[in-house]
């Protein structure tokens, strides 16, 4: 049946909305600033089937990757009308720990089987493991918090508070997480009433209808972006500092072979998986290779299964970006996937210069840290992932202190910081020349500091500290990020990945890169 232009607008709408009105109750309801301030979390509508229909402009990271958690839901648990399925483990779908995925199925009245799904992500501030915040410099999986398998959370409409009681025992801060789990049911609970009002109003078949089409619509829309870039191979590589156990960089290498309108991202070569946590799952290299391509599309088209049939990644077992069990995980979801992305631009910059722009900041300096409030006479943890510079293109000049690629977070205001944590903001500014230098200007990092009014344990995931974001087409890298410890008079270099304790009025700088400049400055 042809599809009418002006209907299949209409449904990729009321689909699409139903994804952000989710993640608009999940906000609203949370309990954590990391949720609440930070939005760090995701949202999506898939089929029948468990193909995406409609994302919410959440988290890159999150969205590519999560319909293999709920392949994985599906595969493990018949679910029925009221169920809802919870899991963060990285060999089953997941991503990192923190990452707690939910899963329901959408039943239409008078069907016997799902006639839709709903899940989001949410990244909880602390699951235990042995540091706060749960983004440890560990070695294993088994610390860096409580690993969950596809469970049922949700029984029928009714909390499995036994295993609810199960989870928050591992964790330091409780209470959060168990409001934050709980905003995460009445999320999948509004996408849920929204299909079912969709489907009460369209009828099922119709919506059923518009769904295929919008996924074969974003098919050919990336097909047709596939097929404007040369044919040919393109190879790049490049490093993390380090995995934050040993000093030795660590190498990303891709190979993309574009055929027609279809291509192939090869990490064969990369290195094999690390003994520190910067390993990433076979998932993360997927939603990294996605958001590359998706990209290129200048159209504002639906993010749906469709964009990733024109696509195949090829990641042998084993390496960086498909680590294999007890691998330590919690840093290849964030610093990983920047640089799986960072190495397919530069690849494809060599197909396709004028629209593929310098590398951005390239690491989400990631910050965690957590202690005893003598004052509110509580435990606290937190996470937060610190913005940078922007890469130049050939168009402009790159953003100056924003969240690039693979995250799409907010950050936490100082109001909201200096109310529920013993911490002031004591700097908070643009890094004022940190972008490289070229005929277009990379944007510049920023700089923002700490000062710790109790005791706390603070980790630093952080990258690009040995080499800056490149340039392209002569353009200079962009500055190094850099980490200090203030104690007094004296100031402690801090390396890119960190476990360290803190005392009061401690300050902890961070300067995060500046991004790459493009083209030979005039």
């Amino acid at each position: 049946m042809k599809t009418d232009p002006i209907e299949l607008e209409l449904f990729r709408h009321l689909l699409v909305s139903i994804a952000e009105e989710m993640g608009a109750v999940l906000r609203k309801t949370s309990y954590s600033a990391n949720i609440k301030e930070r939005r760090d979390y995701s949202c999506a509508v898939y089929d029948a089937t468990g193909e995406t229909v409609a994302m919410g402009d959440h988290m890159p990271v999150h969205l590519g990757a999560m319909p293999l958690s709920v392949q994985h839901a599906t595969q493990a648990f018949d679910l029925r009308p009221g169920d809802v399925a919870i899991l963060n483990d990285p060999f089953r779908g997941g991503t990192h720990l923190p990452d707690i995925t939910a899963v329901s199925a959408v039943f239409v009245k008078g069907t016997r089987r799902p006639a839709f799904f709903v899940a989001n992500r949410a990244h909880h501030a602390d699951v235990g493991g042995m540091s706060p915040g749960s983004m440890p410099l560990a070695r294993e999986i088994y610390q860096e918090g409580i690993r969950i398998p596809p469970v049922l959370l949700v029984r029928g409409g009714r909390m499995d508070r036994p295993l609810l009681d199960l989870i928050l025992a591992n964790v330091r801060t409780p209470i959060e997480r168990e409001g934050d789990l709980l905003a995460q049911c009445m999320a999948i609970k509004r996408g849920e009433q929204r299909l079912l009002e969709l489907a009460a109003k369209y009828g099922l078949p119709t919506l059923r209808r518009n769904m295929t089409a919008l996924t074969d619509y974003s098919e050919r829309m990336m097909r047709s972006a596939i097929r404007r870039l040369p044919a040919g191979t393109y190879r790049a590589e490049d490093y993390l500092d380090n995995d934050g156990i040993t000093g030795r960089p660590v190498k990303i290498r891709a190979t993309v072979t574009i055929r027609g309108d279809h291509a192939s991202v090869d990490f064969t070569g990369s290195d094999a998986q690390v003994e520190g946590s910067v390993n990433a799952n076979y998932a993360v290299a997927v939603s990294a290779a996605t958001y590359v391509f998706r990209c290129l599309v200048r159209e504002d088209i639906p993010y749906t299964a469709g964009v990733m049939r024109p696509l195949e990644v090829i990641a042998p077992s084993g390496l960086v970006v498909s680590a294999q069990p007890p691998a330590a995980m919690a840093a290849g979801n964030v610093e990983t996937s920047q640089r799986i992305t960072d190495v397919i631009l530069r690849a494809l910059a060599q197909a396709a210069p004028e629209l593929i722009p310098a590398a951005s900041s390239g690491t989400m300096n990631n910050l965690t840290f957590g202690g005893w409030d003598t004052v509110r006479r509580r435990a606290f943890a937190y996470y937060e992932t610190i913005a940078g510079g922007m890469g130049a293109s050939a168009l402009s000049d790159g953003a100056s202190a924003t969240h690039t690629h693979m995250t799409n977070s907010w950050n936490t205001p100082v109001e909201a910081f200096e109310h529920l944590y013993p911490l002031r903001i004591r700097a908070y500014r643009i890094r004022s020349r940190s972008g490289g230098k070229g005929k277009q200007r990379g944007g510049d990092g920023i700089v923002r500091e700490f000062e710790f009014l109790t005791r706390a344990d603070v980790t630093i995931l952080s990258d690009r500290r040995e080499r800056g974001p490149y340039g392209l087409s002569g353009g200079s890298p962009g500055a190094r990020g850099r980490n200090t410890l203030f104690r007094g008079r004296r100031a402690i270099a801090i390396p890119g990945k960190a476990r360290f304790e803190v005392q009061a009025h401690d300050v902890f700088r961070i300067e995060s890169p500046g991004g790459g400049g493009y083209g030979k400055p005039a």
